[in-house]
């Protein structure tokens, strides 16, 4: 059962336009309310959002849809969406909508819907959803924006909630946090403050345009600068949404997904708390964390990129830990979605337990030499059907056997083709992915780098 409007993380796409134009937009926020309708009285539904300049609107629209079926809307105003995900799952809420795009620039916007679980909705679900937009849209319908009343409530609830978690104190630690000039931009330094934390704050000054610009997960230069200039313990930086976080040594090493991924593994399994001694991540994650995490005899399981993969399969495995090498973990323990602010805290206890720094608890992961290239393409065929494409494939898998990895795929959000390869030699890794990438570009569009 194919669906067409939401990929691996929502619906995605330019702010304004289809399928984030304003009818589709308000035929979505109809559609959801039917179908609440349909499994509860009384609905009621939590919309949060980020800071870009559509979010207002486009929350507005959802909101409208819900009234005229009869749903009681409220918001939680500027939130992280695993804020959105735990007050629907604690709260009265048979659902949740969180209102961005995440990592991608302002232009863009996105629109996430979690259950009352506090999961993302079954494929089936979603599909259900979508052919009633389609109906509606059909039938012409007008959009009628609602403005939702700000529950100002809420998002201390989640803040004590993710205090609640913390069993030790934050004294003494300096730390920079980079908010990305987005959702976390109150929450996080609010958090690590009331932990007894010292925190210098960058990029917390969202205007609408500048969500993720230069700054933030995706680009931690400026706050690797910021702690090496302070002198500082570590810094931390969040995506838009806050659902993902990486981090920065003293020294000034970055401190990915995949580093979390060992040290927290680490600790959950010598506390007992790491069943079947199972860890779950991507295929895009390095081999290193592969055979690091060997021989701390603990397995990894690989997945399709993307956190409702992940998630997916810790639930078949029954694993309490998993994510992404972008810094996308979840605690099965405490969350049902990835949550930057909440990986920030379970990284945090294990040093104060250890009392040691990040560089100290990374030190033995060797990270393989890894490249990514972006393939603009103009269609998504599959790539074992391009002859060219995948005799390149091919020759490079057999060639690194079991010393390296090829990993290409499609994303799941933009019309790009990800060409990942990994191995112990950098000259032969970079020349397997300018030549993979090269045969993609010919084929089936132009070459734009990660």
């Amino acid at each position: 059962m194919g669906k067409e409007l939401f990929g691996t993380d929502g619906i995605r796409g330019v702010a304004g336009e289809y399928p984030l134009d304003a009818v589709t937009v308000h035929a979505l926020g109809m559609a959801l309310g039917s179908d609440a309708c349909r499994t509860a009285g009384n609905p009621e539904i939590l919309i949060g959002m980020d800071t870009r300049e559509s979010s207002p609107w486009i929350a507005a629209q959802v909101a409208g849809g819900l009234r005229r079926r009869g749903v009681r809307v409220r918001s939680a105003g500027v939130i992280t969406t695993p804020g959105v995900a735990y007050l629907t799952r604690t709260g009265p809420f048979c659902a949740g909508v969180m209102i961005s795009a995440s990592h991608n620039p302002y232009q863009d916007n996105g629109i996430k819907v979690f259950g009352h679980s506090g999961f993302k909705l079954p494929d089936d679900e979603e599909h259900a959803i979508e052919q009633e937009i389609f109906r509606l849209r059909d039938e012409g319908v007008e959009p009628e924006a609602l403005e939702p009343a700000l529950d100002a409530g809420l998002d201390q609830q989640y803040l004590g909630y993710l205090v609640s978690t913390m069993p030790a104190r934050l004294t003494g630690l300096r730390m920079v946090v980079d908010c990305g000039n987005g959702a976390a931009c109150q929450l996080a330094p609010d958090l690590f403050s009331r932990l007894g934390a010292e925190v210098t704050s960058i990029n917390r000054e969202p205007s609408g345009r500048n969500i993720n610009l230069d700054c933030g997960a995706l680009h931690v230069e400026g706050l690797r600068r910021k702690v090496l200039d302070e002198g500082a313990d570590c810094g931390v930086a969040f995506d838009g949404d806050a659902d993902r976080a990486i981090f920065i040594a003293r020294s000034g090493k970055i401190v990915d997904g995949d580093a979390v991924l060992l040290v927290a593994g680490r600790a959950l399994k010598a506390a007992g708390h790491l069943p079947g001694n199972v860890v779950v991540s991507t295929v895009m994650s390095n081999l290193g964390l592969e055979k690091a995490l060997e021989r701390e005899g603990i397995r990894m399981l690989r997945t399709p990129v993307g956190d409702k993969y992940v998630l997916e399969e810790m639930v078949r495995s029954g694993a309490m830990l998993g994510g992404e090498q972008s810094g996308h973990v979840i605690f099965r323990e405490w969350s049902t979605t990835g949550d930057g602010l909440l990986t920030a805290l379970r990284v945090f206890e294990v040093a104060a337990r250890a009392q040691a720094g990040l560089d100290e608890l990374t030190a033995d992961l060797a990270i393989y030499p890894q490249r990514l290239v972006n393939v603009r393409v103009r269609e998504k065929r599959p790539l074992d059907e391009i002859p060219a494409v995948a005799a390149e494939i091919r020759r490079f898998r057999e060639a690194f056997g079991d010393a390296g990895r090829v990993v290409v795929r499609f994303s799941g959000t933009e019309p790009l083709a990800r060409v990942m390869v990994e191995g112990p030699d950098l000259a032969r890794v970079e020349d397997a992915t300018a030549r993979i990438a090269g045969a993609i570009e010919r084929e089936l569009g132009s070459s734009k780098g990660a």
